[in-house]
This record gives structure tokens, sequence and C-alpha cells, in this order.
């Protein structure tokens, strides 16, 4: 079995759409990943420039409220201004929600979609202090979705530098123990290996990796240096920086007066012969099966390894593979991707996404997702969300799965679709014989649209 429109929504999309025709052959869907990015056009979600920006008018009117000399109602006015700032930012982060789901939507390029959702849980990073909180969408628009079709190197380094990853992982705190920094720091700052160690263990080589603690001090003294400014610019400070060559792996890298060590040790770790295989098993994991195909891992390791990290290479391979469409449909979707699903078939459009006040979000969405069990932006860990179905198949989450599709559609549309034109618009010939008489007996449209909406066809991939 090769391509089939219907596998290539489900398993490497968010499922049909009933307005929105599915994609004609591989080719189509490696061309859309390679084209313009028509959803982030339409669909515009703010980079972190625009967070950067707003931050330091907010610590400038901060630092006038705390002024001894500021009049009583001049602090006050600068404290409201800074918390509308704040307050801002959160509304546009409940909004960046709403444009990713859209993208999702109306999307005719889902694979591409779907790519950008598996490497930015790949590089997972969370905003910890002050406005980063509301940083997360802005650091997956621009250091993830930009970089998914051309070299895994310059993906990983677009992540591993960026400010928000740097604060998540602690790298802002981490120096050089005899660097000119550091002597001064004396125990008040010291090395910090969070980024270095997930550096090895989850972003490149993985768990078991050929690497020991000895090469875990030496990535993290190579990576001191790193840091940001206090408007959250990525900086490299020299004088931050360990002092000597650094060994990583076998290999020695220069002293530092620059970035240039850095990129190269990442550049080695991108195109490792171990680091080609993590990526192509949790590929693999991701989009067929959670058990894959030795076959399907190690052509996928061979394809990344000869086209030297070519990330199109690697989904070019993937998708013209005869193991990756012949496996049967068992991956169930986790409850971000599923609600994904769900709002494509239903086309939710765009108006009603404008219309929703944050209050709506939350209680449409985040709190259902919540229950699911995936909380949006909120991995437990740096390793991000699990891929394993036992991570979601849940009596909770299942049930928190069916109380959505049953209430929510008719709160964001007035008209719920016709069912059996429904069901066979967005399962098709995998509506089973059950849905179907399932369908045509419910006691009210909205019953029937969540029955199909919660049916094993639209959970899993």
């Amino acid at each position: 079995m090769g391509f089939s429109p219907l596998i290539a929504e489900r398993r490497f999309g968010y499922g049909l759409s009933p307005h929105v025709a599915a994609p004609g052959s591989v080719d189509d869907m490696l061309d859309a990943v390679r084209g313009p990015d028509q959803m982030a056009d339409q669909f515009p979600i703010p980079g972190f420039r625009s967070l950067q920006q707003a931050n330091t008018i907010k610590i400038r009117f901060d630092q006038f409220a705390r002024k001894a000399t500021t009049p009583p109602d001049e602090s006050a006015e600068a404290r409201k201004k800074s918390d509308a700032i704040v307050h801002d930012f959160i509304r546009q982060r409940l909004r960046s929600f709403g444009q990713m789901q859209l993208r999702r939507i109306h999307g005719t390029s889902n694979f591409r979609e779907r790519l950008v959702a598996f490497w930015a849980n790949h590089f997972t990073a969370q905003g910890k202090i002050a406005m980063l909180r509301q940083a997360v969408p802005a650091y997956v628009e621009e250091a993830v979705r930009p970089n998914i079709s051309g070299r895994f190197a310059d993906l990983l380094t677009a992540c591993v530098t960026h400010p928000v990853m740097l604060e998540y992982l602690d790298q802002t705190a981490s120096v050089g123990p005899t660097s000119k920094r550091g002597l001064r720091a004396g125990k008040q700052r010291g090395l910090n290996e969070n980024l270095a160690r997930e550096l090895l263990e989850l972003h490149t080589l993985g768990v078991g990796g050929p690497y020991d603690q000895t090469d875990v001090r030496q990535m993290a003294e190579l990576l001191t240096g790193m840091t940001r400014t206090r408007d959250y610019t990525f900086v490299f400070r020299k004088g931050w920086a360990e002092p000597g060559r650094e060994t990583v792996l076998g290999k020695t890298y220069g002293d530092r007066q620059s970035m240039d060590p850095i990129r190269d040790a990442l550049e080695d770790l991108a195109i490792h012969p171990v680091t080609a295989r993590h990526l192509s098993t949790k590929l693999a994991v991701h989009f067929v099966s959670d058990t894959p195909s030795e076959a399907l891992i190690s052509d996928l390791t061979s394809a990344y390894l000869g086209s030297g990290g070519d990330l199109m290479v690697l989904n070019q391979t993937l998708l013209e593979h005869p193991l990756a469409w012949e496996m049967p449909a068992t991956n169930i979707r986790p409850p971000i991707e599923y609600l994904g699903t769900a709002l494509r078939a239903l086309a939710v459009p765009p108006s009603r996404f404008a219309d929703l006040r944050p209050s709506e979000t939350r209680k449409f969405f985040l709190r259902p997702l919540g229950v699911m069990g995936q909380v949006w932006e909120r991995p437990g860990g740096p390793d991000g969300w699990p891929e394993e179905d036992g991570a979601w198949v849940t009596p909770q989450g299942i049930a928190a799965r069916l109380e959505w599709a049953m209430n929510v559609p008719a709160r964001l549309l007035p008209d719920l679709p016709e069912p059996n034109a429904f069901l066979a618009q967005v399962v098709g010939p995998d509506a089973s014989e059950t849905l179907k008489f399932a369908t045509s007996a419910a006691e009210n449209r909205a019953v029937a649209v969540g029955l199909i909406l919660a049916s094993p066809a639209m959970q899993r991939r």
C-alpha cells in the first residue's frame, strides 16, 4: 500500500476537512512544506521581538514607579501601565492558541503543522519568569517554525540559543568557574549543567547515548558565555566563558572568544550517527507507530546521515516509505492534537475564534485539555509530552474527550452539520457500521456530532 489522501490527512495531518481538499500526492505534501508558509501569513503569531520591546517598556515603568522621588499618583499610574502590558501579553498568548488552531483547521499543508508541533515538543521550553511565561508561542514561531525544512543543525542552534530555552534550562545562571565573571562572583554563581545535559540526552544523542558525566561537564563549560541581556536578547559574553579547551565525545574545541566553538560542537552533534538514529526513531514513533519497524528506522537514519542532517530529505524518506502507509491507525492523538482534529472537522471559522473572550478560550479549550491530561505549554519536563498511547488512554482522559465532544461544538457553532453528511465528510470509509447506526439513532444533532468526534476514527491516526 502506498499514498492515500485519507491516510495523508489522518496520519500526517489533522484529519479530514469538509472544506479543504486532501493532498493529491506525496510531492504535494512535500512541496507545501518547502513552499511559502501561507498559514503563518494568514493567521500570524507575534515573534519574540514584540515581547522584548514591551518588556523593555515595562521595566521603565517599574523603575519609575519605584523611585523615591516619584509622586504617589504618578507611581500608581506607572504600575497600572506596567500591569496593562502583562495583561496584554496574557491575552496575546490566548489569541495565539486560537491562531494555532486556525492554521490546523484551514490549512492545506497540515504536514507542516504536525512537523512544527513535533519539533516544538522535541525542543520543549517553558517561560519561567516574568514576561517569559507568555513567550512559548513566540519561541516556537521564531526558533522552530522557520527551521523545520532546513538542516537539523540550524534548528538545533536556533532552539538552544533562544532566550526562552536559555532561561528554562538555567543557562543564564551558568558561569565558567575560572572565567573573569566566575572569579569575581565566587560561590554566588557557577557552572550549571542543565542545558548541556538536555542537549546531549534529549536534543541530540538521546538517553543511553555514547556520552558520560565528563562529556556533560565539558559541554557545560563549552556553553558558558551564552546568556541574555536585560531585555532578553541573546548575547555571548566571553568574560563568562570558561577559558581553555573542552573535549566532548573525544573532540576538542578551541578556547572561546566567540560562539564559533559552540556552533562547531552543535554541528558535530547534529550529524552524529547516534543523533540520526535517535531523531529517526522519534519521528517514526510520532507519525507511524509506538513500535515502528526497524526497517523504517534504518532507512530514515541512512537518509539523514547521507544528507548531512537535511530535514526535508528525512521528511521525504518518511513519506515515500511504504511502511509509513501500511501500518494500521494505532496511535492515539494527544489531547491538543485531538482538539485540532475535531475543530478541523467542524470547520470552525476564523470569526468565531476572533469573538472568543479569554474566559471562553480557557473554558472551551484550556481547562478541558488539562482534564484530558495535557496542560497547554506546560509539559512535565524538558523531555516534552510522551508519545506512548498509555499516557493518554486513561479513564479520566477519555471521559474528558467525550464530554468535550458532546458539549463544546454546540457552543462554538450555532448550526452544527447534518450528522450523516458530516460522518461521510470527516470519517469517510473508516466509519464502522456501529458508528453509522449510532449517528442515525442519536436523539439530536449535538449528540450525533459528539459521537462522531469521540469515535476511534477521529481519536487515532
